[in-house]
């Protein structure tokens, strides 16, 4: 741990990823600011989704969050306490009163934290994507943990689409700078994982993460420091979305969980 107080803010969403990278980066930060911003409503997303890709896919994304995912959770829960164990994460909300809630992390609210504590890193990890109001509101380093490979598996479940398009070399995770697009930032360092017969979509992003910490840490490091290189981003480009109901049915038949 180092000894100077950490010019540090974790941005982030309440989820056991977030409580991850906080617990740890503190462990070698030492205690430092986390603004947690609300969930998005059920209703913003759908409205979103149904602008963005029309009904029929919305609905079957919907089937499935509503009628596999609880299953998958529960079968998984038995293996994300192992990955948990294995790698020493700890995936619990730890007792501070550094830990701000917010509505929305691009809210004013949110905004005006960042003005008044001028942190020199914003760590970022599963908020919506952050408007320039937010990205200008400090001259800070945002630095995110996306969990997929850049540029190919940008937006969400990188590593089970990866798996699901038969491209287990881009199955993994992804440490980058923040910018105005959708994981379009340079990256800064990223690592591959291989996932066990018993993990499925829900216990990937604990594997993603297990691999991206000590990237992570790093970033954090050398950003304090003002020596952070990074890459820029090239390759076919996509985004990609929760699966739908028929097409997980249909990746559960070759394989893919």
């Amino acid at each position: 741990m180092v000894d100077q107080k950490p010019n540090l803010v974790l941005l982030g969403s309440d989820n056991p990823t977030t409580w991850i990278i906080y617990n740890r980066l503190i462990q070698e930060f030492g205690p430092f600011p986390a603004v947690i911003e609300s969930h998005v409503s059920r209703f913003a997303m759908l409205r979103n989704r149904f602008r963005k890709l029309g009904v029929a896919p919305v609905l079957s994304q919907v089937g499935f969050v509503i009628l596999i995912r609880p299953i998958l959770s529960y079968f998984g829960k038995r293996r994300i306490s192992q990955i948990c164990r294995r790698n020493g994460l700890e995936r619990t909300e730890p007792f501070s009163t550094r830990i701000i809630r917010v509505d929305s992390a691009n809210g004013p609210v949110c905004q005006n934290f960042l003005a008044e504590h001028r942190p020199q890193v914003v760590i970022v990890n599963g908020t919506r994507i952050l408007r320039s109001n937010i990205l200008h509101a400090t001259n800070a380093v945002f630095i995110n943990t996306h969990q997929g490979i850049t540029p190919l598996y940008r937006g969400a479940h990188g590593a089970y689409w990866s798996l699901f398009q038969g491209d287990p070399e881009h199955c993994g995770v992804t440490v980058h700078l923040v910018d105005a697009g959708i994981d379009t930032g340079n990256i800064i360092g990223q690592a591959k994982i291989a996932p066990q017969a018993e993990d499925s979509f829900v216990t990937y992003p604990y594997l993603q993460t297990a691999a991206a910490l000590p990237f992570l840490l790093e970033a954090a490091r050398n950003a304090l420091a003002g020596t952070l290189k990074t890459t820029t981003i090239q390759g076919p480009s996509r985004v990609w979305y929760h699966p739908g109901f028929f097409s997980y049915l249909g990746g559960r038949l070759r394989g893919i969980h």
